[in-house]
């Protein structure tokens, strides 16, 4: 019988798949939080990066899921692989919603810790995603 090669998942069926198989105390929250990213911008697209899914404008990565720590998980916000660099240029914008931990002047944390937490941001959460989408679409 011929060899059949293995077709490559889309990024979305590689979400998918990722998520079938994930063992994870925070799962239901993790598709709640994924649909919430969807929803945000009709530009954004998926697909695994660094083991967990990650959205991309353009192609390049600009949220992704860490799916590490105890207490939850995170969304890394970030400005993809090839982000030019910022030095002494400021935060991106400035965070209406308080939700993101900045961690450089182009990289920040949204940590989510339980149904209640994702709901209750979930406004908000929709709000920086697109602030952060429009703010790093030139990158």
């Amino acid at each position: 019988m011929p060899e059949q090669k293995s077709k490559k998942l889309s990024g979305p069926d590689q979400v998918i798949r990722f998520l079938a198989d994930l063992d994870h105390p925070y799962k239901r929250e993790i598709e709640v939080v994924r649909q919430i990213i969807l929803s945000a911008d009709d530009q954004l697209t998926e697909h695994i990066k660094w083991n967990a899914p990650s959205f991309c404008v353009n192609g390049e990565d600009r949220i992704t899921f860490n799916l590490h720590g105890k207490e939850g998980f995170r969304l890394i916000f970030h400005c993809g692989s090839k982000s030019v660099s910022r030095q002494d240029s400021g935060k991106l914008f400035e965070d209406p919603t308080h939700l993101l931990e900045w961690v450089t002047d182009d990289r920040a944390i949204v940590k989510l810790a339980s149904a209640d937490d994702v709901e209750a941001k979930k406004e908000k959460l929709l709000e920086v995603i697109s602030l952060w989408i429009k703010e790093t679409k030139a990158d």
